[in-house]
């Protein structure tokens, strides 16, 4: 039995479980989500332009680029300029492309920035208290 392109069968993508222990906003897990439906799953990139984001995603270009931005500091992703040549031989700006980092990458990483603080919180309030035997009660 043959499928069509459009039965149901393979016109899908898998979004990885650990998306939602990240504390994406609303608006980051839809620019994340469909930047996972556009990329090629060999290389795991895609250069869909800011404009075909935003209106997949009902978003302004502003508003898009705002979280991409926000995926990039998160480590989700990564963006580079590419260049294109035009039928008269000038080089123009192209479309960013996209590279989905591994999902296990991110959230490893996600981790250890959230045990830093965790650390940092610890020693901050272990010094506290030191001050405090020192100041001796008041």
């Amino acid at each position: 039995m043959r499928y069509s392109k459009y039965d149901g069968r393979g016109n899908f993508f898998s979004l990885p479980n650990e998306m939602f222990l990240l504390g994406l906003s609303a608006g980051e897990l839809a620019v994340y989500s469909f930047l996972k439906r556009c990329e090629n799953r060999k290389t795991h990139q895609c250069w869909p332009s800011i404009k075909t984001i935003g209106q997949a995603v009902g978003m302004s270009e502003n508003t898009t680029r705002k979280y991409i931005r926000r995926l990039e500091e998160r480590g989700l992703l990564s963006a580079e300029p590419t260049t294109v040549l035009t039928k008269t031989g000038e080089k123009r700006n192209g479309n960013l492309r996209f590279t989905l980092l591994p999902m296990q990458e991110v959230v490893d990483q996600y981790y250890a920035s959230r045990l830093e603080k965790f650390e940092l919180a610890m020693e901050r309030q272990q010094m506290a208290k030191l001050l405090q035997e020192r100041e001796g009660p008041a």
